[in-house]
């Protein structure tokens, strides 16, 4: 795809603790091969939250650079049998790691992130977009660039496909995705279920997309699927605002991760288009 610029590369669910040998150092060479300008890393990055796990993860983040890279938490990185950590402090390993847990933005090239914290410490595994998370995102939306690419990144599923677990999707989503939309979002990613998979979110002519990623590292692959890391890219000089998505796969004794076919997924005309064609 030597006609592509500047992608984003989305890395979830490695759930360190659990990976897969080799895929790792497979990993790396994939985001130097890739060059991305944002390694999005969303969530679940150890298996039990263990500081030996975070201190892994953390050594494999280290090995990315020069890629920036933006995480946020997922449910699994949390402590979970450590119940006075979980009460006390539920995100202190996280942050000794990655930095604060809270909703963080960026904006490069033809992107601009918001990235939201949407684990709960009081519950298991299942996550929630709050009031106050909706609001602020759709105004971090409307802020934007018009012609940026505008995601949404939360780890729990906004959208499921239909052989998954209905209590799988985040809560609060509707209402979310309703004033994401209006504030004009594109794309939604997210993590947690382990399923690489494109969902459209709304229809024409104001398209909006869920992206889930598959698990990036871990033994804890589904049935029939395997590791994966999700890449968005735009190509320049389009007449239409477009996002090719595409999935790199990999599996135990293989080298290196290997593509699969791109989907080019379109968007809706930017603000400034429409006023023209208005």
């Amino acid at each position: 795809m030597s006609g592509d610029s500047g992608g984003l590369l989305q890395i979830s669910d490695p759930h360190f603790g659990t990976e897969q040998p080799g895929a790792a150092d497979a990993l790396v060479r994939l985001v130097a091969q890739r060059q991305p300008v944002l390694v999005v890393l969303s969530g679940d990055i150890t298996q039990r939250a263990t500081a030996t796990q975070f201190a892994a993860a953390r050594q494999f983040v280290q090995r990315l650079a020069p890629a920036p890279v933006l995480a946020m938490p997922g449910n699994h990185d949390i402590p979970l049998f450590a119940l006075w950590a979980r009460v006390l402090q539920p995100y202190g390993r996280y942050e000794k790691a990655f930095g604060p847990a809270r909703d963080v933005e960026f904006a490069a090239g033809h992107w601009h992130v918001v990235a939201l914290n949407t684990t709960r410490p009081w519950r298991h595994k299942h996550g929630e977009v709050s009031a106050r998370q909706i609001a602020q995102t759709a105004a971090r939306l409307r802020a934007a660039e018009p012609a940026a690419i505008k995601i949404v990144v939360t780890h729990q599923p906004v959208a499921l496909p239909v052989s998954t677990d209905p209590r799988d999707r985040l809560r609060g989503a509707p209402a979310a995705l309703a004033a994401w939309h209006a504030a004009g979002a594109d794309l939604v990613l997210g993590g947690h279920i382990h399923l690489a998979c494109v969902m459209p979110l709304f229809a024409p002519p104001r398209p909006m997309w869920a992206v889930q990623a598959g698990t990036a590292l871990s033994t804890r692959v589904r049935s029939g699927m395997l590791n994966s890391v999700t890449e968005l890219l735009v190509r320049p000089g389009d007449a239409d605002r477009s996002c090719v998505v595409r999935f790199w796969e990999w599996a135990p004794g293989q080298r290196d991760f290997k593509p699969q076919a791109a989907v080019t997924l379109p968007l809706a005309a930017h603000l400034a288009q429409a006023a023209q064609a208005v």
